[in-house]
């Protein structure tokens, strides 16, 4: 009964992390199952990764305007617009994006970091202990906001 708890456990874990992907990790959905990526979706995720955010977002409007149910879209623009150095701007984007998804993980650590960047910190604690309790192993993105929150709270605001 152990060696089969011990890999259903594993197997869980692994599942939640292996969801996330650069520049916003998805809610947890079985990526299986997924219909395949809209090419303009594609292609603005390698412009975001390539830090090209102004010329991602029109792409990104044109996935939406097809698929209004994207939450990984809408996470998306939230993180360009935040990166493009507006991130009371990318608040509609990443609420948008948890209105569809409520488990998204990208979404909550990035509307979180957008909360540290406007000086709302408890805003973004909220969406800490979210993930906190999303991400039952643990989980990139509570990592990556905790320490997010920690920096903002020894002074170190973020710029982007």
């Amino acid at each position: 009964m152990r060696p089969i708890l011990i890999a259903v456990i594993a197997a869980l874990s692994f599942g939640f992390t292996a969801s996330a992907f650069a520049a916003g990790g998805g809610g947890g959905a079985d990526q299986t199952t997924a219909k395949p990526a809209d090419p303009n979706y594609t292609q603005a995720k390698a412009m975001i990764e390539a830090r090209n955010y102004a010329n991602a977002l029109p792409l990104l409007q044109q996935v939406v305007a097809k698929d209004p149910k994207n939450a990984d879209a809408y996470n998306l623009m939230g993180y360009a617009t935040r990166k493009s150095g507006n991130p009371n701007g990318s608040l509609q984007y990443y609420q948008q994006a948890l209105a569809i998804d409520a488990r998204h993980l990208g979404a909550h650590e990035y509307i979180g970091e957008a909360y540290l960047m406007l000086d709302q910190p408890a805003q973004a604690e909220q969406h800490l202990a979210r993930l906190d309790s999303l991400c039952v192993f643990g989980c990139a993105e509570y990592r990556m906001l905790k320490t997010a929150v920690a920096n903002y709270k020894a002074g170190k605001k973020p710029t982007n």
